[in-house]
């Protein structure tokens, strides 16, 4: 019988809610990246660490107060790499709910995706979906993917995507391969606008395209922003801005652990020009809300 996540987190005890956070093996050792794209995202990251289980991130984010937002990326199709389970992933958080939340991840080109789209949602109980259209080599703007975004706007559910660069493939030949440009948010402009109830999550500081992130956001309420992936001391001025004012209730805490440490990303914080008023939304307040904790 399959195990269904139920979330246990006591929002009212935590210091932060880390809204993206990598399952990178699983429990049998199998990674979700081919051994040269692995290499090459740690010497881009300079991140030569262990890849923790999903056990073990349980605890690190228990020791510190936190809870996390836990994903993988199922991109079969590009890489040729079968995906760590999703509906493990989720089976996996049940056990510890009480600071693991799951998204599901599906290869937009399989044909059965909006049947394992429903699936993950219904039967595993994940509470979103992440989608990185760079590894995964897929437009998001693209028509041919709206069943699936119809799928998670009736579950009510947010759809994460990784804006900018990658370290993924970086310094590779060809780059791999992948495609930056796949990965520039305006593309999910008008999946925004067409999709007026799915709330939108563009990942990271999206260099080199971090205006065009703010205009999607700043126009389409459906969006927000978390701010994983990079240290706060290298965030762009309008990022901070933005930050601090008008997008200051949809805009996340996320570290992009074990490529980036939620201890590196506060530690780093403190001498960013974050306003103190706005750090409880950015922590936990916004992510409460749009998770619905």
């Amino acid at each position: 019988m399959t195990t269904r996540y139920e979330s246990a987190v006591d929002v009212d005890a935590l210091v932060a809610i880390d809204t993206h956070v990598h399952i990178e093996v699983d429990d049998h050792g199998h990674s979700s990246l081919p051994a040269d794209l692995q290499e090459a995202a740690s010497k881009y990251f300079k991140a030569d660490g262990p890849r923790p289980d999903l056990h073990s991130i349980a605890e690190y984010y228990r020791e510190r107060r936190m809870a996390a937002v836990v994903f993988t990326v199922d991109a079969e199709t590009n890489l040729g790499e079968p995906p760590i389970s999703s509906a493990g992933i989720a089976a996996g958080a049940a056990r510890h709910n009480d600071v693991l939340i799951p998204y599901g991840s599906v290869d937009p080109h399989r044909p059965d995706a909006v049947d394992r789209i429903r699936a993950l949602a219904e039967v595993s109980g994940v509470r979103g979906f992440k989608f990185h259209p760079t590894v995964q080599g897929f437009d998001p703007s693209e028509e041919r993917w709206y069943p699936l975004y119809a799928a998670i706007q009736d579950a009510g559910l947010p759809a994460l995507f990784h804006t900018g660069q990658t370290g993924i493939g970086a310094g590779l030949p060809g780059g791999r391969g992948l495609r930056l440009a796949l990965s520039n948010p305006m593309l999910l402009d008008g999946v925004a606008a067409d999709f007026p109830d799915l709330r939108i999550v563009m990942a990271h500081p999206s260099v080199p395209w971090q205006d065009e992130a703010l205009s999607v956001a700043t126009h389409k309420h459906n969006t927000w922003i978390d701010l994983s992936g990079w240290s706060p001391k290298y965030f762009p001025e309008s990022l901070v801005r933005a930050a601090n004012s008008y997008l200051k209730d949809r805009v996340l805490f996320g570290s992009d652990f074990p490529l980036l440490t939620p201890d590196r990303w506060m530690r780093d914080a403190e001498g960013v020009a974050l306003k103190p008023e706005v750090m409880p939304g950015i922590l936990t307040g916004n992510a409460i809300r749009l998770l619905g904790l």
